[in-house]
């Protein structure tokens, strides 16, 4: 039966078991898994309350420890509770980076309407309203900031994707998509 917290002996030494793995000792790891593992599963669980996301985040978390162990430093705590904020940190960040997803759906549902209104307003104006409705797109244009504004160029006047935006701009994708979306909201704003 693998050693636990309840049937274990008290003195499992933490410090240790980090330090051993800082020196590539995996047996060390196996006993800190053995050990902690379905604790902190259910602190993973807690948090992303999702059984395989959890089991994700301990994997994710246990490779962490591994490759950071020699970042541990038993002055500044005990190697259990340093355990845990890693285990806690990663289930953290996975449901930041949830939040933060915006399905390739949703993306492609609101191109395809813009587009499609373009297309309709285009086929459907006089020639005359067209060139006053490009001019007021041209003033709302103006308003966005620069790289918001060039962000929406490149995707709807040069046919670019998201990445190759982030490519151009040098700029992380989920910053280019949440420019994409607020400007694109600012000028239905502003076209109204």
């Amino acid at each position: 039966m693998p050693a636990t917290p309840e049937n274990a002996d008290d003195r499992f030494d933490y410090d240790a078991a980090l330090a051993a793995c800082a020196r590539g000792d995996s047996s060390a790891l196996k006993r800190l898994y053995l050990r902690e593992a379905r604790y902190l599963l259910g602190v993973a669980l807690r948090i992303v309350r999702d059984r395989q996301q959890a089991e994700d985040v301990l994997h994710d978390a246990f490779v962490s420890i591994w490759q950071r162990a020699e970042t541990f430093d038993p002055r500044r705590g005990e190697g259990r509770g340093w355990i845990y904020s890693v285990v806690r940190n990663a289930a953290l960040n996975k449901v930041r980076r949830g939040a933060r997803e915006v399905s390739v759906e949703e993306e492609a549902v609101q191109a395809t309407q813009d587009s499609q209104a373009l297309a309709h307003h285009a086929s459907h104006a006089d020639p005359f309203e067209l060139r006053a409705d490009l001019g007021r797109l041209e003033g709302c244009l103006s308003q966005l900031e620069p790289a918001r504004r060039d962000c929406v160029l490149f995707a709807y006047v040069d046919g670019c994707s998201h990445s190759e935006i982030a490519k151009r701009l040098d700029a992380p994708l989920g910053t280019v998509k949440a420019w994409i979306q607020r400007s694109m909201r600012s000028l239905r704003e502003c076209m109204a």
